[in-house]
């Protein structure tokens, strides 16, 4: 059942003791006074509508502790701690000087129940209901974008490990996959533990083992209908099959058929990393900067630094770009209503469809835009070609005009003999070609506002301000503590909530006759 604080304190309440110790202004003097409006009883009814068996922790305590746990980046263990020894969270939280916290897997259980609503994100949004009080994001017409990749929680896992691990979960969790295991994986004793006694700097020595257990997960796919499958047995059949495909390759002179099989001499485009963490993946955020993990995607109004939206995914794959998420995140911020607002990114939101989402929605994009790399150094460019979508024309600088084919290229080939530019436009014997991308016209109308002044001093002016916001997001947490999209995402959102209210505090957030202020 739904517990209840209880209104009245106690002897040895730590706030009525020792309130005066608290740092003015901070989180937790401002818990200690307003926890229940923050966080009423009222707001977790539906978790519990039984009126039977134990009373839960109460809605103000739980929202307190849940905010200043992701605020200070603490395992569940260290907040029960903090809530048990550190005076500071028990004035936050209405605890007396001699009562103790509650044992920290009440933590996973809150998480649980409030993953399984209707309304996971409750917390954040009480904290955003504040900032809608104060009217501070009232006439604010400018946000910006930027993502971050965050470490992740599991140890990054070789192809070897990857298979063993694999079809050991697929003798878990499917139907009858232990007797499987048993008769149909026969190349490997799955029972061992530790790595597999073999002689790893001998070529042949580890061919042959990922061969053995290749044919053994391809045998056990093959004895299992996966339409017979769902929730966790399917999870376990789809991951054998993910990873039994992503790293291997049939041996040299091999067709696969002959049970023959080595690493990849490649790396897949969205691999899996490790069967503990399946939503882990290798991120690139530069050339030079590899992480595994995840990537923390967030919008924020440039003037005051709160974040207005905020979304966790994984750190590959195109649904995951910068482009697509901050097109889909400007969408959903829900403090951008009946109105369009000013856009700034950085080179990664640059992408034709980022720009095309954000002219649909009337949004104005102030991105820095993609570098224009010539095909021969100090040469030509795209935007030395004038394109006509209207007559499905491209004009080179040399006056040559040539059809823009039905996949958006243009070959001037032949034309290209002779020509006076040619060292400037082409190093290719056949030619200059141009690849036009769905959206061009929009691009180069885009790289053309660039260039105003204007528009480089107002980007220069508000963007940097999300750098410092990604700052307070990883400062101490770059490394996230759960495992998959979805509970990371929701570690990610109480982040936000918890830097929001301290960044509300600092602008001077006050009580006043019954409502949210600014001071």
């Amino acid at each position: 059942m739904q517990g209840r604080e209880d209104a009245q304190r106690g002897y040895l309440d730590v706030e009525a003791l020792a309130g005066e110790l608290l740092a003015p202004g901070s989180v937790f003097a401002f818990l200690a006074k307003n926890r229940g409006r923050l966080f009423p009883d009222s707001m977790m009814e539906d978790l519990f509508p039984s009126r039977r068996g134990r009373p839960s922790v109460p809605a103000p305590v739980i929202g307190s502790v849940l905010v200043l746990q992701a605020l200070q980046g603490l395992s569940d263990r260290e907040t029960a701690e903090a809530l048990t020894f550190d005076l500071r969270w028990k004035a936050a939280c209405g605890y007396g000087l001699t009562d103790t916290a509650f044992h920290p897997s009440t933590l996973t259980y809150w998480r649980r129940r409030l993953a399984a609503s209707k309304n996971p994100h409750r917390i954040m949004e009480a904290i955003a209901d504040v900032i809608a009080g104060t009217g501070v994001l009232q006439g604010k017409r400018r946000r910006a974008v930027d993502s971050t990749v965050l470490d992740d929680a599991v140890a990054r896992q070789d192809t070897i490990t990857q298979l063993i691990a694999a079809v050991r979960r697929f003798g878990r969790d499917v139907p009858g996959g232990q007797e499987l295991v048993a008769t149909r994986a026969t190349g490997y004793d799955y029972t061992r533990t530790g790595k597999p006694d073999i002689a790893w700097d001998d070529q042949d020595a580890k061919d042959g083992l990922i061969s053995a257990l290749v044919t053994d997960a391809l045998a056990l796919l093959a004895a299992v209908d996966p339409e017979t499958l769902e929730g966790k047995p399917a999870d376990a059949y789809a991951l054998l099959a993910l990873v039994a495909g992503q790293d291997v390759e049939p041996a040299e002179d091999s067709d696969g058929t002959d049970g023959r099989w080595r690493i990849a001499r490649k790396v897949a485009p969205d691999r899996l990393i490790s069967t503990v963490d399946p939503d882990a993946r290798h991120a690139h955020k530069t050339r030079s900067r590899q992480q595994d993990g995840f990537k923390a995607h967030i919008v924020i109004e440039p003037e005051t630094g709160l974040i207005t939206a905020g979304e966790l995914t994984k750190a590959s794959g195109p649904e995951n770009s910068d482009g697509t998420v901050g097109a889909r995140l400007i969408g959903m911020d829900p403090t951008i209503t009946n109105t369009s607002v000013d856009v700034l990114a950085d080179s990664a939101y640059g992408s034709g469809e980022m720009l095309a989402a954000l002219t649909r929605t009337g949004h104005t994009p102030v991105i820095k835009p993609w570098p224009l790399r010539p095909a021969v150094e100090s040469g030509f460019t795209l935007d030395d070609f004038s394109v006509d979508e209207a007559a499905g024309t491209a004009t080179c600088p040399n006056g040559i005009t040539k059809t823009i084919t039905v996949k958006r290229r243009v070959t001037f080939g032949a034309a290209c003999t002779g020509c006076p530019f040619r060292a400037r436009c082409t190093a290719s014997p056949r030619g200059r070609k141009l690849e036009l991308h769905e959206h061009d016209a929009l691009l180069r109308e885009h790289r053309q506002r660039a260039s105003d002044p204007a528009f480089q001093d107002d980007y220069r002016t508000h963007r940097p301000m999300v750098e410092r916001s990604i700052a307070w997001l990883t400062r101490g947490n770059r490394r996230v503590r759960h495992r998959g999209v979805s509970r990371n995402n929701a570690w990610l959102q109480l982040r936000i909530a918890g830097l929001n209210l301290r960044r509300l505090l600092n602008l001077g957030l006050t009580r006043n006759e019954g409502s949210w202020a600014l001071g």
